[in-house]
């Protein structure tokens, strides 16, 4: 919300290369807000870049929120505080990714044929104080995109360097304690970024304590070289915790259960990820290559007693992975009949060896019985090929092709759901952008994208738990975008910016309450209108989004039209006010709009509003942070859904509202010292 300064490349802002792909010369620009002078840079005014100052000011209660800052998206969850986020952006509940893609450092987060849910994007793993910058574009109009990456796409940069060494303790209600620290190591050419995170946490609620024990290392190491740089990135992160799932609106109607209640206390998880990856430019030329391996076990009953009334509902996710992946690619400039021409070009590989993505009932976390388990080995290979075209000094017109390729292969427990799966995708995007005035610019774009199945969606043939024929789907499946937008820039006053957009989706993927995963379902159509505007005066600053979008599954019949989840409009609002050098305070409003929960429309969601503040003192290396999160003490719900569950003393099973409230009112101080 304040101004801030940081340092950036243009070029690489527009690309969502990382901040050093093109050497180590850096300009100074100046950033209000979390928006930069983007006219005559973009290719979309959906297009923008989150500097670290944003973040850093943004209160927040959970890591994955830094991409709420990105307008329009909403970042809420339904389980545990291990557990990726729930997130919302275009019409789209994407439950834990599915049709948003995000990477760090080059690293993809979504992971394919996931154990809870195809595209889960889990970001624990991130220290908001160790982030540099994010990229972020809404649809599908680079050839960068991939897999995923239909609504849009978030890339994060991490710092490689502090101005300072930082010791930073963090104390909050209901036992929350949180350390940071981060020193950096100067030589001549080179330089080593080091720091550590430590979490605890027990939660609001009634009868569980989360009991969250949350590990983040990172050590970010970079060379400068003659014509360009290298950067090597260790990161491990290690997490325990319990947690409340969704709870059935019956009961707590009824006063037989209390809202931050549960109805089964031995739910939770264990997740950890390890890195190593390498970020090098020379001249022309990009290279990015990473090894990771990710573990996961979650624990979940969102039914209680509905298929097993002796034992209860819990089942166990199981997901073990290794991720292997490169990309190389080259930049270069050439004059063609007169004209100004940018062009970029590159190879992609990843390949996902999953060692084990299983299913199991389970009572207490004891295993009762096996449900499905599996073993995949996924790859895909990808060639894009990127062009901006200078026509004339105001106008720039942009052409993408990409290529990808997936192959997977499925060794089941069950041999009739074993096999081979392949598919390939042409994807075609283009945007044309006419800058009216040096602060006007409008852009019109157009683009294809998509998103990959489950790889055992695309080799079954037969139910694991009913044992009847099952039918394959696809393995990718087909988006399309486009959007018309304009951007005004007055660096004196304000930012504004204005889309209209349309998206179209072969195939939705849907979360499935009594699974607890997502499945694939009709094809649906989107479209919407964004309204973004960013002001600034002597000492306040402010800002207001809005989102509005309509969704509907285009084949119509008696289960209905309307997408699960989907939501019709969000709104943030903030402020920040500086009382002097040293003291400043900001507050935000977040509202969302009712959601659609069933297919007929029938039922339906309430909005969700929340109130963040903050008030921040810095003196002489010294800061000072006191955060009020949930200022008003909201009692809405961070997520509904609508399926059937009983509980103990239920005879026969009850359609209903299950829900996870947002937690209560919390207060949080932090201290950091900068030397």
């Amino acid at each position: 919300m304040r101004r801030v300064v940081v340092p950036f490349v243009i070029s690489q802002l527009v690309s969502s290369l990382p901040v050093w792909a093109h050497g180590p010369t850096f300009e100074e620009i100046s950033v209000y807000g979390h928006r930069t002078r983007m006219t005559g840079d973009a290719l979309a005014a959906s297009q923008g870049v989150i500097g670290q100052g944003e973040i850093d000011g943004k209160p927040m209660l959970r890591t994955g929120e830094m991409l709420e800052l990105v307008p329009g998206m909403v970042v809420t969850q339904h389980s545990g505080s291990g557990k990726a986020n729930q997130y919302f952006l275009r019409g789209f509940n994407l439950d834990h990714g599915t049709d948003f893609r995000t990477t760090v450092m080059g690293m993809p987060v979504n992971m394919r044929s996931h154990g809870h849910g195809q595209g889960y994007s889990d970001l624990n793993f991130i220290v908001p104080e160790f982030v540099g910058q994010i990229s972020y574009n809404k649809g599908a109009y680079s050839a960068l995109g991939g897999d995923f990456s239909t609504a849009g796409a978030a890339d994060v940069f991490l710092l490689d360097r502090m101005d300072a060494n930082l010791l930073k303790l963090e104390l909050g209600q209901d036992d929350y304690l949180r350390s940071v620290a981060a020193t950096t190591l100067n030589w001549q050419d080179s330089r080593m970024l080091t720091g550590v995170e430590l979490t605890r946490y027990t939660g609001p609620w009634q009868d569980i304590s989360e009991d969250i024990h949350k590990f983040n290392g990172l050590v970010n190491y970079s060379q400068d070289l003659t014509d360009g740089r290298i950067g090597v990135t260790l990161m491990a992160y290690d997490n325990q915790w319990h947690s409340a799932d969704q709870i059935p609106q019956r009961l707590v109607d009824s006063g037989a259960l209390n809202p931050l209640g549960s109805l089964d206390d031995t739910l939770g998880g264990d997740a950890s990820r390890y890195s190593l990856s390498v970020n090098a430019q020379l001249g022309r030329w990009t290279l990015n290559a990473y090894a990771l391996h990710s573990d996961l076990q979650l624990f979940s009953n969102f039914t209680y007693f509905l298929n097993d009334p002796i034992n209860g509902d819990q089942f166990e996710q199981t997901d073990k992975r290794n991720i292997y992946g490169a990309e190389l690619s080259k930049h270069w400039s050439s004059l063609a009949i007169g004209l100004d021409w940018q062009q970029q070009a590159g190879l992609v590989w990843q390949a996902e060896d999953i060692g084990e993505v299983g299913l199991f009932n389970t009572r207490a976390r004891t295993r009762l019985s096996t449900v499905r388990r599996d073993k995949i080995d996924e790859q895909s290979w990808s060639a894009f090929y990127q062009s901006d075209i200078l026509l004339d000094a105001n106008t720039t017109f942009r052409t993408g092709l990409r290529y990808d390729y997936l192959d997977a292969t499925v060794n089941s427990d069950n041999a009739r759901n074993s096999g081979n799966a392949s598919d390939g995708l042409l994807s075609v995007s283009a945007g044309l952008s006419y800058l009216f005035t040096p602060s006007l610019e409008g852009y019109i774009n157009a683009g294809q994208s998509f998103h990959s199945n489950d790889a055992r969606g695309a080799t079954i043939s037969v139910d694991p738990i009913s044992g009847d024929d099952a039918d394959k789907v696809d393995l990718l499946v087909r988006g399309e975008t486009a959007e018309l937008g304009i951007r005004y820039f007055d660096s004196r006053k304000m930012n504004l910016s204005a889309t209209l957009w349309a998206l179209q989706l072969d195939s939705e993927l849907l979360y499935v309450g009594d699974a607890g995963s997502t499945e694939p379902g009709r094809a649906s159509t989107r479209y919407g209108v964004e309204l973004s505007g960013y002001f600034w005066w002597d000492k306040l600053s402010a800002d207001i989004e809005i989102a509005l979008s309509h969704s509907a599954f285009e084949a119509g019949d008696e289960t209905g039209r309307h997408i699960p989840g989907a939501v019709d409009r969000v709104i943030a609002l903030g402020g920040q006010y500086q009382f002097s050098d040293n003291l400043s305070a900001n507050v935000r409003l977040r509202h969302i709009g009712p959601r659609m929960l069933t297919e007929t429309g029938d039922v339906q969601s309430g909005s969700l509003s929340v109130v963040n503040a903050g008030v921040r003192w810095r003196q002489q290396g010294w800061t000072l942070d006191l955060s009020v999160l949930n200022a008003l003490n909201s009692r809405d719900h961070d997520i509904d859904y609508f399926y059937a569950s009983r509980v103990v003393n239920e005879a026969n099973e009850v359609e209903d509202v299950h829900f996870h409230p947002i937690e209560p009112r919390t207060l949080r101080f932090s201290v950091a010292y900068h030397f």
